[in-house]
């Protein structure tokens, strides 16, 4: 069992492998391997790291209990949360009356159900079916006890993850296991969000049949911007990845400073009115007002056009 780790470093002895999106899973196991991390896994991800040699535990072996119900029961068990849920410095004694061994990482992503629920022959009975529950189960768990726990729900961090392990000599430290608890719930709370908007666009038993009751919305910060509506305001542009094109939000900086709240709102304002137009365009915007407008047969036309109407 792990010594008390409370705000310290956490050494990774027992790892919990169960992802939907299996890109680089193996190499990550394989990585785990090297520090003689035990590894539990479940269906299809325990079978592919078997294939490639990895060392692997079934949790139908490790609980000692069958998946059931064409797999939609089999990380419920107390084996599996007491070990996440665990805290070491107060309930080993319980976990020694119980035979309940800690599980140090949890690495899980999730039924992919946006992906699934946007495309246009998905049924309602396959949404439904695209619906994790062990999953956003161990996510939370394991966020919860990140003190003692750290939890990865996004292949991107596997690299870290690993490199960490090997300048810690097989421990992450307090600072790592806050951030992917953070990123576990907010990727939780995103994923039921989707769920909700999804149910809530269904059947004819609604109050309002245009707007739903609840709507959820999560976005992630894109960049901190050079400063607010004032020179002395903070300022960030948040967004859903990923970006529309054709969007400012989406657009690349080509010449000049990194962007103000101001210039957002400015080129937003730019580009809804260019817009309207079919033929090239150039609309100049100065506090939100179009003040330089032109079309012609190229876009460097319209600029001079747009241009020549307020060179002062």
């Amino acid at each position: 069992m792990n010594a008390v780790s409370g705000t310290g470093a956490v050494r990774i002895r027992r790892a919990l492998l169960s992802v939907s999106d299996k890109k680089g899973i193996v190499e990550f196991a394989r990585g785990l391997a090297e520090w003689e991390v035990d590894i539990l896994s479940t269906g299809g991800t325990a079978r592919l790291l078997a294939e490639a040699d990895v060392r692997v535990q079934e949790i139908s072996d490790y609980t000692g209990f069958p998946e059931l119900m064409g797999g939609r029961v089999k990380t419920l068990h107390p084996s599996i949360h007491g070990g996440i849920l665990a805290r070491r410095a107060t309930d080993a004694e319980e976990m020694r009356r119980h035979g309940i061994e800690p599980i140090d990482l949890v690495v899980v992503n999730l039924y992919p159900f946006e992906q699934a629920v946007s495309r246009p022959d998905c049924t309602p009975a396959q949404a439904l079916e695209q619906i994790d529950i062990g999953g956003p189960c161990m996510l939370r768990a394991a966020a919860k006890n990140h003190p003692d726990v750290a939890v990865v729900v996004d292949p991107g961090d596997y690299e870290a993850v690993l490199d960490e392990l090997r300048a810690g000599g097989g421990n992450l430290g307090p600072e790592t296991r806050l951030r992917l608890a953070r990123k576990a719930f907010a990727r939780t709370a995103r994923y039921d969000g989707a769920i909700s908007n999804y149910l809530e666009a269904q059947g004819e038993d609604r109050s309002d049949p245009l707007f739903p009751a609840t709507f959820n919305l999560q976005f992630t910060r894109l960049s901190s911007l050079r400063y607010g509506e004032n020179p002395h305001q903070s300022a960030a542009l948040y967004g859903s990845p990923p970006l529309p094109s054709g969007t400012v939000a989406g657009a690349r900086i080509l010449q000049g400073k990194p962007m103000s709240y101001n210039n957002f709102v400015d080129a937003d304002v730019a580009l809804q009115c260019v817009q309207s137009f079919t033929r090239p365009a150039c609309v100049i915007v100065k506090h939100a007002t179009p003040c330089g407008v032109a079309e012609a047969e190229t876009p460097v036309t319209a600029y001079d056009g747009a241009w020549s109407t307020d060179t002062a």
